[in-house]
């Protein structure tokens, strides 16, 4: 600590690069210090810092540990009251730029596995980043050491030395409680579980947490009511969404949507309070929408698409600017290659031209006029021949109703079984239209991509990937467009992306392996080796995804090509 002081001040007023010297490892009073990375200059990106705390100066105990689930929640609370520790600091700006700015990455209402906390049997890290002060360009050092000396061991005391033990506990029996009852779904026969009372609509498009004042969900019907024992909050009662075609219908502004998007996120775990953590989901369910516009590469979009115009080949399409109908195939296609077990549709973001053709329609255009085959006469067999399930939205298309397994309505935002109504309705005004599909349908199979196809190098610089919030990745010269990946939760999960992407193309892309194949590869090495296995060592906020993510971002990459 005092070696750190020492170098502060003879670097004091000097140009802004002097900072380097201080690159290294630093013993403070009951942590250790670690300065990684210092910042070119005060305008660019913060320094990158780490403290290591040993675990028995903490308020840890083994109950915090005890599972995998329990210790991803603990990593991601600790990373929560450091970053409130941050906001009761208050530190302002110490000069220019950036400089006397302290953060670390900000969780939201999900409990993701990041990289901002490490924990070992012995030690807990936290990765931060600070701003080194300076005035113009030159080292503010007095400054800098008050940052060191001051504000850093206040953020250690209020992270690790406040006894959290209950409530970190509270945290990590929350995660415990949705892992365990993500992993009997299958087992009960459902995709999601909805408990009852919980709080579906979020505050605002911006701010994710529980909307004040919103009607709790349920109750549930006892036709479609499931019971579980969960470890820690004992016997929970809610809605079971059962394997297969569930429909959910309603009036407009009724909480169709607000129900399938908790749904969606139920991916992920939630933070107690939030009003999900207790919506679960198969970790295989992936939302699947139209994208205008959306490069296709070598998808056998044939299942959906097919005797186009031409004789053009739908078995390995591709297209620089796909149609909405086109691009909804060509993500249901890439879901299924990367192991979907359940989609997610709304027919408010859904190609209306692929979800159905009515009789009129098929009367006005014969069969033999029209390449896509509906979503409607596929839904069925997605299910009963690959146990494909599928949860949608409708408002307006009653002849999903003859292929539904379940029918939820949503009344004044409360379930309503109508699966009887709906079969009486079908019995009574049969619909007319023709079943359009012929043949069985298949998992497509794997997509071996070119390695050439991946330059992340732009000019000088050998590589220049850079992510943007949850809208894009910059890869080299292109820009790949995630904004329509509706279950990216966090701008870090991005930044995982692009890092999974980078690995796999230098590590398990050969010309031979296929593109599924290569990512499971990088991830399993990620598990093994954690998030520095990816990055060579350098640290960043980072939050890991499914493979299924990072499929649907390289099927993007405007350059990449199917060999």
């Amino acid at each position: 600590m005092r070696r750190l002081e020492q170098i502060l001040r003879r670097i004091d007023g000097r140009g802004y690069k002097a900072y380097r010297d201080i690159r290294g490892t630093y013993r403070f009073e009951g942590f250790t210090l670690t300065v990684e990375h210092v910042q070119g200059d005060p305008f660019a990106d913060p320094s990158r810092i780490r403290v290591m705390v040993p675990v028995d100066r903490t308020w840890i105990g083994q109950e915090h540990v005890s599972s995998t689930s329990r210790r991803v929640a603990l990593r991601d609370f600790m990373t929560r009251r450091f970053a409130q520790a941050i906001r009761n600091l208050g530190a302002g700006h110490r000069g220019s730029g950036k400089s006397g700015l302290i953060s670390v990455d900000v969780p939201g209402p999900e409990i993701l596995d990041r990289s901002s906390c490490l924990l070992t049997d012995d030690v807990v890290e936290i990765r931060f980043r600070m701003g080194l002060p300076a005035a113009g360009r030159r080292i503010l050092g007095r400054q800098a050491w008050t940052m060191f000396a001051q504000d850093v061991p206040r953020l250690v005391r209020e992270t690790f030395e406040r006894d959290y033990f209950r409530e970190a506990l509270e945290h990590c029996q929350t995660a415990e409680d949705a892992d365990f009852l993500r992993q009997r779904l299958s087992e009960m026969g459902l995709v999601a579980f909805i408990a009852e009372g919980a709080i579906l609509p979020r505050r605002s498009g911006v701010d994710f947490g529980p909307m004040e004042g919103a009607v709790p969900f349920g109750p549930v019907p006892d036709t479609l009511a499931v019971e579980v024992g969960l470890p820690n909050a004992g016997r929970v009662r809610g809605l079971g969404i059962p394997r297969g075609v569930t429909l959910i219908v309603g009036g407009g502004y009724h909480g169709k949507s607000t129900l399938l998007d908790a749904i969606a996120m139920g991916i992920y775990n939630h933070i107690p309070g939030d009003g999900r953590q207790l919506v679960v989901t198969d970790s295989g369910a992936v939302t699947v929408r139209s994208e205008d516009g959306r490069r296709v590469e070598g998808v056998d979009i044939s299942p959906f698409i097919s005797g186009l115009p031409g004789g053009r080949d739908t078995t390995r399409f591709s297209s620089e600017d796909a149609s909405g109908s086109t691009s909804q195939a060509a993500n249901i296609v890439e879901a299924m290659e990367a192991g979907a077990t359940a989609l997610i549709l709304d027919e408010d973001t859904s190609a209306n031209n692929f979800l159905v053709r009515d009789f009129r329609m098929q009367m006005l255009v014969h069969r033999d006029r029209e390449p896509i085959t509906p979503f409607v006469d596929r839904v069925r067999q997605l299910y009963d021949e690959l146990g494909i399930s599928t949860v949608m939205v409708l408002g307006g298309s009653g002849d999903y109703l003859d292929v539904a397994d379940v029918v939820i309505q949503m009344d004044a935002y409360q379930p309503v079984d109508v699966t009887g109504q709906a079969r009486e309705i079908c019995r009574r005004f049969p619909t007319l239209r023709h079943q359009e599909a012929t043949g069985s349908i298949a998992r497509p199979r794997g997509r071996v991509p070119d390695p050439e196809s991946f330059d992340p190098s732009r000019g000088s610089r050998r590589e220049k990937i850079k992510s943007v919030a949850t809208r894009a990745i910059v890869f080299g010269h292109h820009e790949i467009d995630v904004s329509y990946l509706d279950q990216l939760a966090d701008p870090s999960q991005t930044r995982f992306i692009s890092d999974v992407i980078l690995y796999a193309w230098k590590h398990h892309m050969d010309g031979r392996t296929t593109l599924a194949d290569a990512i499971a590869k990088a991830m399993n090495d990620m598990r093994r080796g954690g998030f520095d296995a990816l990055t060579e060592g350098r640290f960043d906020n980072r939050a890991a995804v499914r493979p299924h993510e990072v499929m649907a971002a390289v099927n993007r990459l405007r350059t990449l090509r199917i060999v």
